[in-house]
């Protein structure tokens, strides 16, 4: 374990939450119902979290 690094998964697992919850009052704001901004906050957690996650693997290989 000696490349391992703790604060990369923390990070990531960071930003996916806040995203989330940011997309989630934002839609709560513009007018959406709970439901359906629930489901736009987990597609864009998703997105974060991905991008993300290929942002950090990316500097690794080099």
């Amino acid at each position: 374990m000696r490349g391992y690094s703790i604060w990369r998964p923390l990070m990531l697992i960071a930003v996916a939450l806040l995203t989330r919850s940011l997309v989630t009052n934002l839609c709560l704001m513009f007018g959406m119902s709970p439901d359906s901004s629930a489901n736009v906050a987990m597609i864009a957690m998703l997105v974060a979290a991905f991008v993300m996650y290929n942002r950090i693997t990316k500097q690794r290989r080099k």
